[in-house]
C-alpha cells in the first residue's frame, strides 16, 4: 500500500508530520493493506496563523483494489488528533465496505443433473 501525502505550508511547520502520520495509518489499517493500492493523506491548517479550535483538517482517501474509492474528513486542534480521527472512521468505513464485500459473495452455481 502507498501512501502520498500532501499537505499546506502552515503545517509542515512541525517535523516529521508526514512520518508520523503515515506510521499512525499503517498501524491502524494494517488489516486491509492487501486490499488498498494507496492512501492519499491531505492536511492543511484553515486558519493558518490566525490559530483558532478545530482548525486544522485531515482528508484521507483510500483506494481499494477493487471498487470506487472511499473518503473521510476529520477536523481537530492539531494534525495528529485530526489524522487519528479520521483513521478511526476510515477504519470503520472499510471494515464495512469490505464486510459488505464478503457476506455478498456467492458460490459458484452448481450444475444441473437431470
Amino acid at each position: 500500500m502507498q501512501v502520498q501525502f500532501n499537505s499546506d505550508s502552515s503545517v509542515m511547520g512541525t517535523e516529521n508530520v508526514a512520518e508520523r502520520i503515515e506510521a499512525q495509518l499503517r498501524e491502524r489499517l494494517a488489516r486491509f493493506e492487501d486490499r488498498l493500492t494507496r492512501l492519499e493523506v491531505h492536511v492543511s491548517d484553515e486558519n493558518a496563523r490566525k490559530g483558532g479550535g478545530d482548525d486544522k483538517t485531515c482528508m484521507i482517501e483510500a483506494r481499494p483494489r477493487s471498487g470506487k474509492p472511499l473518503g473521510v474528513t476529520a477536523h481537530a486542534a492539531d494534525v495528529d488528533t485530526a489524522a487519528r480521527k479520521a483513521a478511526n472512521t476510515l477504519f470503520e468505513r472499510l471494515d464495512r465496505h469490505f464486510g459488505k464485500e464478503a457476506r455478498h459473495k456467492h458460490e459458484p452455481r452448481p450444475d444441473k443433473v437431470m
